[in-house]
């Protein structure tokens, strides 16, 4: 939509209210809203001013002033406000020289999907993410100098099988068998559908939904692949339309990684492709049908995958989830079919334009924008340099010996092992001026502080199960 076109949506719509929803440097949604009286032609341009010194990441204190200037082609009335209400997806600009910040997630995304021409190896990038989430009864938790706790609950956990619940109904999914039992033991079907249905209110072009492995309410929701910058847009919708549902239905839902212990994690699969004048350039007749721009594309995400994993997983507790001898695709290999390499490359169908790659170590914890671009600029590396992704691996994981295994990278251990690895191999990222070295040492400081260091430093409950009594 032109800015003319999103006043006559607006009024058509009997909308009351404008909301301008932005992205912080960590990647949380932030908002605020001006009467639709506020809003005419020359807001496009004009932008509204904003205290950049409160978003995280951002703006020091005496030089805080910062603009949003709201995207036209975002338009959509917000689907859970009691007044009616137009959200605008906004791009960040400084107020004094009017250049776009290089601390905007969705600028770097902008940057990426313009550098991806100026290569003139695609037009286009497609990202596919499947983002997977719990969805729980309960959640509290605290933490101060002398305690620290969470407790979490569902009435779908197993570990209710025997709790008097006047009547306990049963029907509880075992662990890691809720991957995909039918209604009554899937109790959160319709909850899942109502998300779909107002996800697609607002857009979204949804694939599947469904139950995941995970006890207590392990969900997932497929959509379709999309441009990168727009589907950095689309994931944000995707998170707040799943809070909300949730939230009025007296549940709460959390894209963390790994809240259960002795049960699966929540990961976030990237199915990426890039195409060229409306044709799909994965597609050939190398292993597994792909193209040999494929095979180096995936020899660039498997070698910069431990800085990668730096900004696709980038929370200490995404690396709860990236533990090697279980199930999550910490290995730094290529294979078809195979779910433990950290790269898939999907066999459903023969088609040339379903031909894609899928990145299965990164985790919904992510910034989707910095997320997709890092992993697009990966990619651009291992064509350009036309990089070798070695030997697939297509044996089974749990069947190799620890010498075999040996020869075998695998992804980051911790947050910090991830972070050093992104601060000596970042080159790739800063192609094309998409990231920037500011961006990238603001990542590593603000990560280093207010996470490694935080959780770093704190006694973890389960030490005093082991050392209380040393």
């Amino acid at each position: 939509m032109t800015p003319k076109e999103v006043l006559a949506f607006a009024q058509e719509q009997g909308a009351k209210m404008v909301d301008f929803k932005f992205l912080d440097f960590i990647g949380t949604w932030q908002h605020f809203s001006v009467p639709m009286s506020e809003l005419d032609e020359g807001s496009f341009e004009d932008g509204y001013g904003f205290d950049g010194s409160s978003i995280r990441g951002w703006q020091p204190i005496n030089a805080s002033d910062m603009l949003i200037i709201p995207d036209p082609v975002t338009a959509v009335m917000d689907p859970f406000m009691a007044v009616p209400t137009l959200t605008l997806i906004c791009n960040i600009v400084d107020p004094v020289t009017k250049e776009k910040y290089t601390r905007d997630p969705r600028h770097i995304a902008q940057k990426a999907e313009a550098y991806l021409k100026f290569t003139g190896i695609g037009d286009q990038a497609f990202f596919g993410p499947e983002a997977e989430f719990f969805i729980f009864d309960d959640v509290r938790f605290d933490t101060a100098s002398q305690y620290g706790f969470y407790f979490l609950d569902s009435v779908e956990g197993i570990w209710n099988s025997g709790r008097i619940e006047n009547p306990n109904l049963a029907y509880k999914p075992r662990h890691k068998e809720g991957y995909f039992p039918v209604p009554p033991t899937d109790s959160l079907q319709d909850l899942r559908t109502e998300m779909v249905m107002v996800m697609q209110q607002v857009g979204l072009q949804i694939e599947a939904q469904h139950h995941e492995v995970a006890t207590a309410g392990q969900a997932e929701i497929d959509m379709k692949a999309a441009p990168l910058v727009r589907m950095g847009d689309n994931l944000k919708w995707y998170k707040y339309v799943v809070k909300n549902v949730a939230r009025r239905n007296c549940k709460t839902v959390t894209f963390m990684p790994k809240p259960l212990f002795a049960d699966n994690g929540s990961g976030m699969h990237i199915h990426i492709s890039i195409w060229k004048e409306g044709k799909p350039l994965f597609a050939g007749d190398k292993y597994a049908g792909l193209s040999e721009m494929a095979l180096h594309a995936a020899g660039g995400i498997l070698k910069h995958a431990p800085a990668i994993c730096a900004i696709t997983n980038p929370t200490t507790n995404s690396y709860k989830r990236l533990v090697p001898g279980y199930e999550a695709p910490v290995n730094l290999a290529y294979s078809s079919r195979n779910r433990s390499a950290s790269v898939r490359i999907p066999m459903y169908s023969p088609s040339p334009k379903h031909k894609r790659l899928e990145v299965r170590f990164p985790d919904p914890s992510c910034n989707g924008y910095l997320a997709f671009s890092a992993l697009l600029m990966a990619a651009i590396d291992g064509i350009e340099n036309r990089i070798d992704p070695g030997e697939p691996l297509d044996r089974d994981i749990y069947a190799m010996t620890p010498e075999e295994l040996a020869n075998v990278p695998s992804t980051p251990g911790s947050l910090d092992e991830a972070l050093a690895a992104l601060k000596n191999d970042h080159e790739f990222l800063l192609k094309g001026d998409v990231f920037t070295e500011d961006v990238i040492e603001k990542w590593i400081e603000y990560k280093t502080q207010h996470e490694v260091d935080a959780v770093r430093m704190r006694p973890h409950p389960h030490e005093f199960m082991l050392y209380f009594d040393i």
